[in-house]
Formats: structure tokens, sequence, C-alpha cells
């Protein structure tokens, strides 16, 4: 099994679940509290070593307890932790997050050691990229080492899949250098400079996008699904029906799973079916890492709908 590395960001997540969310200014109480790990390359990460990937994380925690924790927590789902970097005298990552009914979320987050990963640190795992199959990116660390990231995976010929989240301004030269494009609504949106708010938006902003260079382009759609757009090929997959509790992190989970099944020489199709199935799983369970599936779950939902 080759490999995939994921590089980005780890924090520790402060969940608060309410009943309703609060608007400016209001005080809402009755909640219940967890602490979980979280991050949207720690996510990915863990999505897809469950998913059945051999998975190796680059990233940078704080010299606090937390990072301590994110490594641990790491090590007992089967991840290559020797190239995560403890900064010192700074927090590890943390992100305050508020969801209510139906699994709606409000988070905000602190980027703390996220944000000290620069091209020294990728200069120093270049053995281990390019050793991969497949670089799994977000947008949780510094842009400029986001583009060397992309740049030396293209000097190197490791497949990026990019997933651009949270939404942000991004060089659409680094956009051509990368393999598979994952996006949601409000992110290709961002991205293409057209609306997303109909089936022919979808399939527009997709144009656009497969247009600025990448192989592959993957619009994910929540509930409805996902559309993908390949050369010629174009095509709108369902989604898994199930009743959403936290939709925390299924976008990760999913880019993880895509991932894996991507690596395994999946048809595109198939692939992001594969990760619709590990995404739809993700939002029945409270968390961010707690909510991502392991291969049976995945492989049992997929048979179960076929």
């Amino acid at each position: 099994m080759s490999q995939i590395t994921v590089i980005g960001s780890s924090n520790i997540d402060l969940i608060m679940k309410i009943k309703t969310l609060p608007v400016k200014g209001e005080t809402v109480s009755g909640g219940e509290f967890m602490q979980t790990f979280g991050g949207k390359g720690a996510n990915q990460a863990v999505g897809a070593a469950r998913a059945g990937g051999k998975v190796t994380f680059i990233s940078c925690v704080g010299d606090d307890h937390y990072g301590k924790q994110c490594i641990e927590n790491f090590r007992k789902d089967g991840i290559d932790t020797s190239h995560i970097f403890v900064e010192k005298n700074i927090a590890t990552g943390t992100a305050l997050i508020m969801i209510g009914e139906g699994g709606d979320n409000m988070i905000t987050v602190a980027s703390g050691a996220n944000f000290k990963m620069t091209p020294r640190h990728i200069d120093s795992v270049s053995d281990v990229i390019r050793k991969s199959e497949y670089v799994l990116l977000q947008y949780e660390i510094p842009q400029p080492t986001l583009y060397y990231i992309i740049e030396k995976c293209n000097e190197y010929g490791v497949k990026v899949l990019f997933n651009l989240a949270p939404a942000g301004e991004f060089d659409k030269k680094h956009i051509s250098m990368i393999h598979t494009l994952i996006v949601n609504e409000v992110e290709a949106e961002f991205l293409a400079e057209h609306p997303v708010k109909n089936e022919d938006g979808i399939k527009t902003a997709a144009g656009i996008l497969l247009e600025m260079g990448p192989q592959n382009v993957v619009i994910t759609l929540g509930a409805g699904g996902s559309y993908v757009a390949a050369g010629n090929y174009r095509e709108k997959i369902p989604s898994y029906t199930v009743d959403a509790l936290d939709t925390t992190a299924a976008g990760d989970v999913y880019c993880g799973s895509l991932a894996v099944a991507m690596n395994e020489g999946q048809l595109l199709h198939k692939a992001v079916g594969f990760a619709s199935a590990a995404s739809a799983i993700s939002v029945t369970r409270m968390g961010a890492q707690p909510s991502a599936p392991h291969r049976k779950e995945i492989e049992e939902l997929i048979r179960k709908e076929d």
C-alpha cells in the first residue's frame, strides 16, 4: 500500500451542544460540553487512517499538554507521527464550536502553532513527501507554505489533493498544479467567482474550476451529493440519507476517505461514493475526529445501499 501524507492543522476542539444557536448579544444556557480532537488536517489524517490508508501526518503543535494529547491520539489510529513538530512557547491550535439542532454549527479558531509551519519544515520532510503517492492539503496553514508544498509536490511528481477550506484568496497558478480540487458550494462559488445556487450554476462553476488546470474537480453538496468534473466526464453522485447530528468535520472525513479510495486505484465515481458514505456516517456522530468511521463501517453502508 502506497503512502498518503496529510500536511496541515491540528486543533483541540471545545464543543458546546445547544438546542438553539445564539444570535449576536444573546446568551443561551442548557448546553452540553465536550472536548475532542480536531483541526482540518488532523481530521483528514484520522479519516484516511480509519478508512484503511497508510498515513503520515505532518503538522505543528504547541509545547503544551494539548499538543502531547494530539500526538498520542494520532498514534492510536496508526498514523505516523514522527514528523509532527512541537513548537515552543505557543499554544496548540484551538477551536470553539457551538452545535445546534440538526447539526448546524458555528466555529471560531485560534490557529496557534498551526501558523508556525514554514517552508523550512517542509524541506526537513522532503524525503517523506517524495515517497508519497498523494499529499492531502487544506487551508489552515500559512499560504506561502501551502504554495511551497504544492510546488515541491509538482517537482517530485506527487499528486496533490487540495481542499480549499476554509475559503480564502488563492493563486490560480497553483490551482493548475493540483491533481484533485475538492470544494463545497461556498468554496466553489468563491474560487470560480460564479454563483452556485442551482444545478446549472454548479455545472458552470465546475467547468470554470476545471479550466484552471486541476485534473479532477469535486464539489461537495452536503445532502445533495457530489458533482464531479474530469476531462469530458461530468456526473452528480448522490449522497447517503442519514439523520444528521453534527456536521463538524464531515468534509474532512470525506477528503481523507477520498484520498484512500483514489490511492487504491478506485475509479473516480467509486472513490467519491466511498467518500460520501464515510461522510454520511460521520454526521450521525458528535465531534470531529470521534465521528470518523472505520473501513468496515463504510463498506457496510455501501453494501446496504447498493
